[in-house]
């Protein structure tokens, strides 16, 4: 840990780093497994699926500064290496060979569900540990993520 006035104690800031790592790594993760999506979708649906998924590439690269700024802001490193990235992310993955639009958005569905139920349990943590801070980012994500989830969720609901 850094040295940093942040009043938050030494034991508070390393578990709320430790968990932050994690959701880095996923979010990281995520952001890579979208911009596959984005350069490799084909089908009838193209020109908006690509349009879509590039969208949601900014959104959860935007939660990844987010969160990594603040782990460096609590006296962390944030490590957004491959290999880090690699050991780090809960992420679940779908095949690389896939092409076809809806296949891919279930397979994002259910890679963002994921990032989002684990960023819901962690306001309960961060709250917990009296780390209001982090919880209102991850408040964010929570809320960006249900918003993506909906918008690739609606290609799947139409009977």
């Amino acid at each position: 840990m850094h040295d940093t006035r942040n009043d938050l104690p030494v034991a508070v800031r390393t578990k709320v780093n430790e968990l932050l790592g994690r959701r880095l790594g996923d979010g990281i993760d995520l952001m890579l497994q979208v911009k596959h999506a984005h350069w490799n979708v084909k089908g009838p649906s193209f020109i908006a699926l690509h349009e879509l998924f590039d969208k949601l590439h900014a959104g959860v690269a935007e939660y990844v500064d987010l969160i990594a700024e603040r782990i460096v802001q609590l006296g962390g490193t944030a490590d957004g290496q491959a290999p880090s990235v690699v050991k780090r992310s809960s992420l679940p993955h779908y095949p690389s060979d896939t092409v076809d639009g809806i296949d891919y958005v279930r397979a994002l569905s259910a890679v963002l569900a994921a990032f989002g139920q684990a960023a819901r349990k962690d306001i309960g943590d961060l709250d917990g540990w009296g780390d209001a801070g982090s919880a209102d980012i991850m408040t964010e994500v929570s809320r960006g993520t249900d918003k993506y989830l909906w918008l690739l969720e609606a290609h799947t609901q139409a009977k």
